[in-house]
């Protein structure tokens, strides 16, 4: 596994949200990058929607867990934690180094905001549907 960049953060560390405190602690123009995507995240996600560390990485969950961010030594990546998802959008991901859960990017070009909002509503819809089994 490739290593992060960020130190962990423990909850409320300074009286941060943890979220901040990661990002906080990312080089740029990787903080940059992934504030642009944690923009993109919030808009997308609905109302109730938590951000937590989980995995030493900032995670969004609705329902469980929905999307999560991070960036590495010599890339970001963004994990829908779905390889369905993944395997549906192939043809938006061509150009990004990806695997069954990640989608990895450069440090200082995040991921388009339009196929983030995608991952995110797709995610939603998935864990709406599990919840209601």
């Amino acid at each position: 596994m490739k290593k992060q960049i960020a130190k962990p953060v423990a909850a409320g560390e300074a009286g941060q949200n943890p979220v901040d405190a990661y990002l906080a602690g990312v080089p740029e123009p990787g903080r940059s990058t992934l504030e642009r995507v944690r923009a993109a995240i919030r808009k997308a996600a609905p109302a109730g929607a938590t951000e937590a560390i989980s995995y030493q990485m900032p995670v969004v969950r609705y329902k469980g867990a929905l999307v999560g961010f991070a960036a590495f030594t010599k890339h970001c990546s963004f994990f829908p934690m779905s390889a369905a998802l993944v395997a549906q959008f192939a043809e938006e991901l061509e150009g990004y180094s990806t695997s069954k859960g990640t989608i990895r990017f450069p440090l200082d070009r995040p991921l388009p905001a339009r196929l983030i909002r995608k991952f995110v509503k797709a995610r939603v819809a998935q864990n709406e549907a599990r919840k209601k089994k």
